[in-house]
């Protein structure tokens, strides 16, 4: 085999290997980007649970005239696929807003909670 299609072969090889991957990174990408940086612990799937959402804005439209009071829209990422889940408009009174990173809570949720975030207060104290 000649030199030229033996580079050929590995070229093309690579673009099968690297596009899908660069694909998939690009997406999950536009995820969290297109997310509002914000993270809310809310009480899901029942009273006294908590989980990790993400803050996508306030309901509106018709869905806003039928709310009663102040309520936030929450995307609820399940694990360890985090582009699954739920959208969820819960009360503002029960929601907790967390400092931490969306990268951290994107590997605590896939982690299936292995990898904790770290506690940022802690951190920022000892700078």
């Amino acid at each position: 085999m000649s030199r030229k299609l033996l580079i050929r072969r590995y070229l093309i090889t690579g673009l099968l290997i690297w596009v899908p991957l660069v694909i998939t990174l690009w997406v999950l990408n536009l995820l969290v980007s297109t997310m509002d940086q914000t993270l809310l612990l809310v009480q899901y799937p029942r009273q006294g649970s908590w989980t990790i959402a993400f803050l996508t804005g306030q309901p509106g439209g018709d869905v806003a005239n039928h709310l009663k009071g102040d309520y936030v829209s929450v995307y609820v990422p399940t694990t360890p696929n985090p582009t699954s889940g739920f959208f969820l408009m819960m009360p503002v009174t029960d929601v907790v807003e967390l400092d931490i990173s969306v990268d951290a809570a994107l590997k605590y949720i896939i982690s299936m909670g292995v990898v904790p975030p770290e506690d940022r207060s802690a951190t920022s104290d000892a700078a």
